[in-house]
């Protein structure tokens, strides 16, 4: 596999006049100059997409679902080279990478199989006077824009629902992990995808070139993955065309522990679902609710468990954390814990900046009150507050108290009580004695502003297709 550093429009790699460095976060060392798209360049991108689209639009669905399956196999055999990639650019340790590389994979193996299967409708009437046959077409030129956490699950969540729709797309990486994206492309490249079809532009800074881009009305679809408050802002830009967009945005995860829960396996859940990708995901449990008669035994096993924890670079023999995305993000992390225990949390572990090189940040446990401010914050990073609670209702008031949506966890022994719970909770998504739950085949999305719309599943095509409707006189 190559290693590209340029900018991908119209099926050629293209240069630019000016660059920017992509550093590793472990040691701060460079790893490519990546081009940074001019107006031009931003502009060529947009018209690639467009001219294509008639064109591509109108390939039998059979051809797009092979090129997503050919796609599938080339990224599936070269998960190792892709996962480094991963791993160099965004910090994560290996094991993280190769998990999310091959999870990236899936998505084009399901919507392969879902771009044959858009489904349609014909009925009479219930008048009788005319025959209504619903079809779904694609929605035309959209505007994909993927963050750092995930950056190669992000790109194959939209592109391929995308393309199995019949859609060309402009993408837009993050800065921080630039380099896994073009690798991507250079897969589709392989795979066949015919050029125009996907575009991957990198913008410095990043407002003002997605603005332009969005100002063409050629561009009908936007696709948003990252914080509520740039997605708001996408939002009203949006509204000038009415476009139509799909908004997978911040979150605040709580996680929920029963009095008669298994702790050891809540202990294991607590420990996917904090510490994947670091900390560094929208699905991140965030706030620890645990029943007060098990709270201190459960902060205590999740500290002794979060404490034996090895850190290092991603790419390190044996490291289990590995860093932040940079010293600025890590930064971030580090200002929140130590406002937590100003407002009087206690730490159990972690919560210093250790010395040396590298955006690191250590595993960190802390007991808090239910107001503590950390627990209004996304803290994306290996952080985890607990609060003791008196009940369910107080944990599930708790955990609903919270402008975000997208996903809750909650631990407990009973079934039926868990599920009760389960339903109370206001998230998009719930997992259940379980520690994560994403899955290719399955919608993943919030409520309130957590976002709108759904990725993966069957509805994950859906956001790429417009119902028409069309009455008969037969």
């Amino acid at each position: 596999m190559t290693l590209h550093d340029r900018l991908f429009i119209a099926g050629t790699w293209r240069a630019s006049s000016r660059t920017a460095s992509v550093h590793d976060p472990s040691d701060g060392s460079v790893l490519a100059n990546v081009a940074i798209a001019d107006d031009q360049d931003l502009d060529d991108a947009v018209n690639a997409a467009a001219t294509s689209f008639p064109a591509f639009a109108a390939t039998p669905a059979r051809e797009r679902a092979e090129m997503l399956r050919r796609a599938f196999e080339i990224m599936s055999s070269e998960i190792d080279a892709i996962a480094t990639i991963v791993s160099q650019e965004n910090g994560k340790v290996l094991a993280d990478a190769i998990g999310e590389v091959t999870y990236a994979a899936e998505f084009l193996r399901w919507f392969s199989e879902e771009a044959v299967r858009v489904s349609g409708d014909f009925r009479a009437s219930p008048s009788g006077d005319k025959t209504i046959i619903v079809t779904h077409d694609p929605v035309g030129p959209s505007l994909l824009i993927t963050p750092w956490n995930f950056p190669a699950a992000m790109v194959t969540r939209k592109i391929g629902p995308a393309l199995a729709a019949g859609c060309t797309v402009v993408l837009k990486p993050a800065l921080e992990t630039p380099l896994t994206a073009l690798a991507i492309a250079d897969v589709f490249d392989r795979a066949g995808v015919p050029p125009g079809v996907i575009n991957v532009v990198i913008a410095s800074p990043a407002g003002p070139a997605v603005s332009r881009m969005l100002a063409d009305s050629r561009i009908r679809n936007l696709s948003f993955t990252g914080s509520t408050e740039v997605g708001k802002l996408l939002i009203r830009q949006s509204a000038e065309h009415v476009l139509r967009t799909s908004m997978e945005l911040g979150g605040n995860a709580p996680f929920l522990v029963l009095e008669d829960a298994d702790l050891d396996e809540a202990v294991r859940a607590a420990m996917v679902a904090k510490l994947r990708n670091g900390g560094a995901a929208c699905t991140a449990a965030n706030r620890f609710y645990i029943a007060r008669p098990i709270a201190a035994e459960f902060a205590r096993r999740l500290a002794d468990a979060m404490t034996a924890l090895r850190t290092g670079p991603g790419l390190g023999e044996g490291v289990q954390l590995g860093a932040s995305v940079s010293v600025g993000e890590r930064d971030k992390i580090a200002r929140l814990v130590d406002g937590a225990v100003a407002d009087g949390g206690v730490t159990l572990t972690g919560g210093v900046v250790p010395d040396g090189l590298g955006a690191f940040y250590p595993p960190t446990v802390l007991t808090v009150d239910a107001d503590n401010p950390i627990l209004d914050v996304e803290i994306f990073g290996p952080v985890a507050p607990v609060v003791a609670v008196d009940s369910d209702d107080e944990a599930i008031r708790l955990a609903n108290a919270s402008a975000y949506g997208l996903i809750s966890y909650v631990f407990g022994g009973d079934l039926r009580r868990t599920l009760a719970v389960a339903k109370r909770l206001e998230a998009g998504m719930v997992a259940v004695n379980r520690g994560v739950i994403s899955d290719p085949a399955a919608p993943f999305g919030g409520v309130k502003e957590s976002g709108v719309g759904r990725e993966g599943g069957f509805a994950g095509i859906h956001e790429f297709l417009e119902s028409k409707y069309i009455g008969v006189e037969l």
